[in-house]
């Protein structure tokens, strides 16, 4: 069914090759640079295509697989750049070459779910907590409820935040081309491919439905020989509780939850209370709009600059949407203690320190995260971190345990465990302290006293100053912006002038990393566009349009995570809903959760493939 484009593919590259003077180099290049995503685009690569005669078969399951697969002809790291293909048996006919391995052609009857070999979705996983690499799969791994719901699972192993950004999205770009490349002789539809992560993981995520064919990229992609000719571009991007716009996020962590703060010295205090001023000037630049057509902003002007205006009171509606769902989503008596991720111990009741340095950081050091690739633990043994991914071990492997991201322990804020027997007696349990839940027993809803008031209760700060361009270039997105040696880098420049403005002793530090460049010649600002949603998605970007933004996005996010502020992931659907093009965007931050893969109700895997679902029919 498929083999047609497959020929277009050939007869246009022959065709380019006569133009450029019998296939002259500068000749091809301009082809590949001036190439679309149409089905006369002239595919160049040396790759080696999809070879039908050496899959293997997993009988109890149903499923066709290959393991191993090179998606880029000069990979920087040939741990991790290959990728595994898992097939539903139904989209194959497959026949015993007698060595262990199975031929198999495409069955065009083959049906489930009623998707075909044709018009069968794609998923890619994006399991990297803090950014980290996600190993290769080298053994067979079940994906059980992916399959049974006709799904192709394609498994792409990238590098970490060891290598530098934008190396993770880079490598699962070139894996996301040779899809395309191998599309005639695989089942599945290239046209709809859909990526899901979570936490760093759900950033990068949201990048690939924000960056499809960046022409930023070309560089990086380049160097690892990915294939040319074809898009990079998803058609649905699936995010919990994503870490991401990391440009604006120390200025927006300080807004919302630099209240929380306790034992500060003046300085650091005023490194904080000059964050958190900034938020609003970039909330005004923004052009954020809310759902009535009006644009959103921030009072900027005196003692309670940043906690009035209409993005103020955005936000706060936003909450009390999230408490008033949960609310009727949930049936009391009511185990706390039993949700997942709930907002008993952290952030309220403070939380376990996961390999953070604790208090604030000393002098700039070398990294001693103890990782020498950006991997987490498991990786590094090659371990199937997939059970994470699908949620078959979220509970036993928290995100903070496998992300090596700097936290400290906090405390102060309401506790909530254990059984209530009925609504009115959570909610006495949340105005123990102080009263700023206000509650409309008639109706069932609920209304908060202010932003502030939430955050002291279930939001407090469990990152040091500058929470993801730390002072000592300490934190995990330091790594991220560094150069590929491990060591962090700083990249946000409002912090580096708030410094240079109190003549702090990390001033030169910043100033000397802004000004750096990478092997490609990019600066810390062009590598952190590249790795920032917005910058392509909001209008008032140089970026915006610059790319191919997902149609489809689903956001979830723990409401009481202390990871990132609530306007992270409210800012992104904003964007979103006011991006020409996109054509749904399902949000929600999930009451009585924190850094999970959180969800109103039901299990998120299941949830995700129900929105793949509804996206296509």
């Amino acid at each position: 069914m498929k083999r047609w484009k497959k020929i277009l593919y050939a007869a246009a590259l022959s065709c380019a090759l006569l133009l450029s003077g019998c296939g002259g180099a500068d000749g091809v290049q301009e082809t590949a640079e001036n190439a679309t995503e149409t089905n006369e685009s002239a595919i160049i690569t040396n790759l080696a295509a999809l070879d039908n005669n050496a899959w293997l078969y997993n009988a109890e399951d149903d499923v066709y697989y290959q393991l191993g697969i090179a998606y880029c002809e000069t990979p920087a790291d040939e741990n991790y750049e290959t990728l595994a293909i898992f097939v539903p048996g139904a989209y194959f006919a497959g026949t015993d070459n007698g060595d262990g391995k199975y031929t198999c052609e495409i069955n065009p009857d083959g049906e489930i779910h009623g998707y075909t070999a044709e018009n069968a979705p794609i998923v890619l996983p994006v399991d990297t907590p803090g950014y980290a690499a996600q190993a290769p799969l080298t053994a067979y791994a079940s994906f059980t409820e992916f399959m049974e719901n006709g799904l192709i699972y394609a498994h792409i192993g990238c590098r970490g935040r060891d290598a530098g950004a934008p190396a993770g999205v880079t490598d699962l770009k070139a894996g996301v081309r040779y899809l395309r490349y191998i599309d005639a002789d695989m089942p599945g539809s290239t046209d709809r491919i859909f990526t899901f992560g979570m936490s760093g993981g759900g950033a990068q995520s949201a990048l690939m439905g924000a960056t499809g064919d960046s022409d930023l990229y070309t560089p990086y992609l380049n160097a690892i020989g990915a294939v040319q000719g074809v898009s990079d571009a998803v058609l649905g991007s699936m995010d919990w509780c994503p870490i991401t716009n990391l440009d604006h996020a120390d200025e927006a962590y300080e807004w919302m939850m630099g209240i929380t703060r306790s034992g500060l010295s003046e300085e650091e205090q005023a490194i904080s209370d000059a964050l958190a001023a900034a938020y609003p000037a970039y909330i005004n630049a923004a052009g954020f709009i809310s759902p009535d057509g009006s644009v959103l902003t921030l009072d900027e002007s005196g003692d309670s600059a940043g906690q009035s205006g209409s993005y103020y009171d955005y936000i706060k509606n936003i909450i009390e949407e999230s408490f008033n769902n949960f609310l009727s989503d949930t049936e009391f008596p009511y185990d706390a203690s039993a949700s997942s991720g709930g907002m008993g111990g952290f952030p309220g009741g403070g939380m376990p320190d996961f390999g953070g340095r604790g208090g604030m950081p000393g002098k700039r050091t070398e990294s001693d995260s103890g990782e020498t690739d950006g991997a987490s633990a498991s990786e590094k043994s090659g371990a199937n971190d997939e059970t994470d991914i699908n949620g078959e071990s979220a509970e036993e492997i928290s995100y903070e345990e496998r992300d090596d991201i700097t936290r400290n322990e906090t405390a102060g804020g309401v506790t909530i465990s254990g059984v209530y027997e009925t609504v009115q007696d959570y909610i006495d349990a949340m105005n123990a302290d102080d009263e700023w839940v206000i509650y409309d027993a008639e109706n069932n809803t609920a209304s908060i006293t202010s932003i502030e008031d939430f955050v002291l209760a279930f939001k407090s700060a469990s990152k040091n100053l500058g929470a993801f361009d730390q002072l000592d270039a300490g934190q995990g997105e330091n790594t991220l912006f560094g150069y590929g040696d491990g060591n962090g880098a700083h990249f946000d420049g409002v912090l580096a002038g708030i410094l240079k403005d109190l003549n702090h002793q990390y001033a030169a530090d910043y100033e000397t990393d802004l000004a750096r460049t990478d092997a490609a010649g990019y600066t810390p600002e062009q590598r952190l566009n590249m790795y920032t949603p917005l910058y392509y998605i909001l209008k008032s970007e140089k970026g915006y349009q610059t790319s191919s933004v997902a149609d489809y996005w689903r956001i979830r996010t723990g409401i009481a995570q202390s990871d990132t502020a609530l306007t992270t992931e409210v800012n992104l659907a904003l964007a979103l809903e006011q991006y020409d093009g996109v054509k749904d965007v399902d949000f929600a931050t999930v009451w009585g959760q924190k850094h999970v893969k959180a969800e109103r109700t039901g299990e998120s895997d299941a949830n995700f493939i129900q929105w793949v679902h509804e996206c296509l029919n």
